[in-house]
């Protein structure tokens, strides 16, 4: 992982209620498309779910956060073990570019731009109005995506819960009332 990576690992908010987060990751670009876009590569990381490649096409997600690392560590009270989420594409660009919706907020985009040897990802999650809700969408698309890397770079990931639990409180400091 470079400096960089490690520099920008926490989300901002780019706008009021628009997080961006971003994650340089080993290419080629079409490896992490594949990641994004590939149920059974998606799910390692973040989400099961067929994404048929297609503006307007329906989308389940279905997380299973426990079996994302190996130990999972304590999912916190409130969390099930499988949460789905019913989506569908608005953009798509392959291999640059996916935007899908996402429950009440205004969609998530994922851009991926060459960079160098690598990739980077840029995720941007539009319309979180709630700060409960920033919190829990900022700790987890950094989780998400810090599995993602160890993924891509063949590493262990931290026990999924126990580090989620961590970083929502550096959340909780870094993110304005």
């Amino acid at each position: 992982m470079s400096a960089r990576t490690l520099q920008n690992a926490y989300g901002t908010l780019t706008e009021p209620t628009t997080l961006t987060v971003q994650r340089r990751l080993p290419g080629p670009i079409e490896r992490v498309w594949a990641y994004l876009t590939e149920s059974d590569l998606r799910r390692q990381w973040l989400a099961a779910g067929d994404m048929p490649m297609q503006v307007g096409a329906t989308v389940e997600l279905i997380w299973r956060n426990d079996e994302l690392t190996d130990p999972p560590g304590q999912r916190p009270e409130g969390f099930p073990s499988e949460h789905r989420m019913s989506c569908r594409i608005t953009e798509l660009d392959p291999p640059h570019q996916l935007a899908i919706t996402w429950g009440s907020t205004g969609g998530v985009s994922f851009v991926l731009a060459e960079d160098g040897d690598g990739v980077l990802l840029t995720v941007i999650h539009r319309r979180v109005n709630e700060r409960s809700t920033l919190l829990n969408v900022s700790t987890g698309w950094h989780m998400h995506l810090d599995v993602l890397v160890a993924r891509l770079t063949e590493q262990q990931p931290a026990p999924f819960w126990d580090r989620w639990t961590d970083l929502k409180h550096e959340y909780e400091q870094r993110t304005p009332v």
